[in-house]
């Protein structure tokens, strides 16, 4: 009788243990340890980070209650990302997060083993992040936020048609920006335009640049370039100064100065990498979480500038678009 009793306590035991745990094994009362690395400080990349936490919470993981976050402004700089991502590791967070592309591949850099959720990375395959869309393979899948240069120049022929030449303002450092200018060639190449590329390797190069192309197009494209967006008012100075239209892809870039894109809502963006974090959390394997594309898609414009250059939008456009920077 004892051995049947000591049988049936020890599995009494053992149902109570497994009835505290989720679907990986985590006990559901445990906090988390996320850590957040962002590229550094900027309104999209802020919005997505905030957006994370309200995904996260809307998925049942709240930030001082089952979640800590420990946030890291990466400053622009691979080294400071680095060491933020070593320490993400030696802390031995539960999952990672990255914000645009340079941190993900920092993070990436200092572990495999640890889940990489990354945000705003246009081109994830293209930067050595996953092996596909589809099957992201390894430690790491996320959200995109690609915007073809197509979409964007088919809107400038609405808005300023007649050009011929076409700027390519980016960052030579970023490899995404690479890979949508060479999408920009492509377009141009069908179209019959010149593509004029000036290049820069940091924000103090930007206005720079941006001298170099206003003598020399009719309009300049920025892809969702990081160094671009953080010296958006010397580039919007020049070209507004040459009343030369500059087509943006990110819709703080219009609000700060830009004319126009045609972009995604990084509100909604950063709310379905949160709900991918909960995923991971959740046990699921980043290898088999497919990165998601935004499908949701607006176009906006900025007013104050069109007026500033001697735009006027058509009426199309604007029954459409959504005003910023005013």
């Amino acid at each position: 009788m004892k051995k049947v009793l000591t049988v049936l306590l020890v599995l009494v035991m053992a149902m109570s243990l497994f009835a505290g745990c989720g679907s990986d094994g985590r006990d559901e009362n445990e906090t988390v340890k996320v850590g957040i690395l962002q590229l550094m400080e900027h309104p999209s990349l802020n919005t997505i980070r905030e957006s994370i936490i309200e995904g996260l919470a809307e998925s049942g993981y709240v930030d001082g209650e089952n979640m800590t976050i420990d946030y890291q402004n990466g400053q622009n700089d691979m080294t400071i990302m680095k060491t933020a991502a070593q320490t993400f590791v030696a802390n031995e967070c539960d999952v990672i997060i990255a914000i645009a592309t340079p941190a993900a591949q920092a993070v990436l850099s200092e572990t495999t083993e640890i889940p990489i959720v990354f945000a705003a990375v246009t081109d994830p395959v293209d930067a050595g992040l996953v092996d596909s869309l589809e099957q992201p393979g390894g430690n790491v899948t996320g959200t995109s936020d690609e915007v073809s240069a197509e979409m964007i120049m088919n809107l400038a022929e609405e808005i300023t048609p007649g050009f011929k030449t076409i700027g390519a303002l980016y960052s030579s450092g970023e490899d995404n920006s690479a890979s949508v200018i060479a999408g920009l060639k492509k377009y141009a190449s069908s179209k019959g335009y010149e593509v004029v590329e000036s290049a820069v390797t940091n924000s103090s190069e930007v206005q720079q640049a941006a001298q170099y192309l206003a003598d020399k197009v009719d309009v300049v494209y920025s892809p969702i370039d990081n160094t671009v967006a953080s010296a958006m008012a010397v580039a919007t100075e020049v070209f507004n100064g040459q009343k030369i239209p500059f087509y943006v892809s990110a819709d703080s870039m219009v609000a700060d100065g830009g004319l126009a894109t045609y972009g995604i809502d990084y509100t909604v963006l950063g709310k379905e990498t949160g709900k991918m974090v909960a995923q991971v959390l959740g046990g699921e394997s980043p290898a088999d979480i497919p990165v998601k594309k935004m499908s949701d898609m607006s176009v906006y414009i900025n007013q104050k500038t069109a007026d500033a250059i001697g735009v006027e939008f058509p009426q199309a456009v604007l029954d459409r678009a959504q005003v910023l920077g005013e």
